[in-house]
């Protein structure tokens, strides 16, 4: 008796490019709506840099999904997911070259102990409080990283190193937002009731507010050299993304490590395969996420002048832009029922997250 094998067909090969064409088509659909969308955004940030291209984003995002709920389809999800992933990924890279470590050095050793007191009492109180009023997981993180460090951009960084859940960013976002119109109307009237000078006070916005637009409101609404001191001072603490970034990885790596060696684990019957998991290497691009290499090297090429100073208006705007638009993806993907399972509580949160960084920036600068 003849036995005749059966092969598989081999795959045609145009079908990888076929599927690579088709990929792209797909993206195509959802971007164009979260380019609409950035495109309104935009221009309404730049009328009140207040508010911002970002917040307007989401917003607007939000909005659009709920007035076409069409919009929401899984159809148009491929883009929707390609803005609030790579095109955040790539927002942070440009943005580093916002960053110059001349300018970090010239704030001098003097206000470290401030910015590395307030970035303790932001993460600490976050772990703290965030335990106390059952806000968690993302949540917790990104309102934590959003005030320790620089709000929205810090959130967008921390996203992309977690990839947290869209309503998480959304409270996040909305919760910085809220505390920076507090501190740019309360700020500079308490800062001149309190006597303050203007070097104590860029200190105080530099370490206390969190986005870079609200920091320069508020720094240049008390004064030229106030604003000129709280714009460095924030160079400087947007800095300890990179520290903070690294450790939300490779507490993340531990985290899915833990679940793969339970999973072995109950699959084997024993500890053998959790063994096995353990053993494995990490790649490297776990470890250390491309974009934040990109952010670095950035970075670097700011500080060793490869960027002239010509390109930094058109640099911050791009940033900017993609950051608008990751976020726009995000609002427009977002369902209201996320926001309201949560409550008020991550408001909460941000609230004293924000008061404790505020009196301890004040409370630091009196020992120092």
């Amino acid at each position: 008796m003849v036995q005749l094998e059966v092969r598989p067909p081999h795959p045609h090969p145009a079908a990888p490019t076929v599927r690579r064409i088709g990929s792209a088509v797909r993206r195509l659909r959802g971007l164009w709506i979260v380019l609409l969308v950035t495109a309104v955004a935009v221009p309404l940030g730049r009328l009140v840099p207040l508010v911002g291209g970002p917040v307007f984003g989401i917003l607007l995002g939000v909005i659009t999904g709920s007035v076409i709920p069409a919009l929401r389809s899984e159809v148009w999800r491929p883009g929707y997911d390609f803005a609030s992933k790579t095109l955040l990924q790539l927002s942070i890279v440009v943005l580093g070259t916002g960053l110059s470590l001349q300018q970090v050095a010239r704030v001098g050793v003097s206000s470290l102990p401030v910015m590395l007191g307030t970035l303790a009492l932001a993460l600490g109180g976050a772990w703290l409080f965030g335990r106390i009023l059952g806000v968690r997981g993302d949540t917790q993180i990104l309102i934590g990283v959003g005030t320790a460090i620089c709000g929205g951009s810090a959130i967008a960084a921390a996203t992309a190193a977690i990839g947290a859940k869209r309503s998480s960013v959304a409270y996040a976002l909305a919760t910085i937002f809220t505390f920076n119109i507090v501190a740019v109307l309360t700020f500079p009237p308490l800062g001149h009731l309190m006597g303050m000078s203007s070097e104590a006070f860029g200190l105080w916005a530099g370490t206390a507010v969190n986005d870079t637009s609200s920091v320069v409101a508020a720094g240049y609404a008390y004064s030229q050299a106030a604003g000129d001191q709280a714009i460095v001072v924030k160079l400087t603490r947007s800095l300890t993304l990179i520290p903070i970034v690294l450790t939300l990885v490779a507490l993340k790596i531990r985290r899915e490590n833990r679940v793969a060696r339970a999973l072995d684990a109950a699959a084997e019957g024993s500890y053998a395969g959790a063994t096995a998991s353990i053993r494995k290497p990490l790649p490297w691009r776990k470890l250390v996420p491309l974009f934040l290499i990109g952010f670095i090297a950035a970075a670097g090429l700011r500080s060793a002048g490869a960027v002239p100073e010509s390109w930094l208006p058109g640099l911050s705007l791009t940033g900017s832009t993609l950051i608008t638009a990751a976020l726009a993806g995000i609002g427009l993907s977002l369902r209201p029922s996320e926001l309201r399972d949560a409550g008020p509580r991550p408001l909460l949160l941000g609230a004293i997250l924000w008061i404790l960084v505020a009196a301890g920036s004040l409370g630091l600068q009196s020992f120092s």
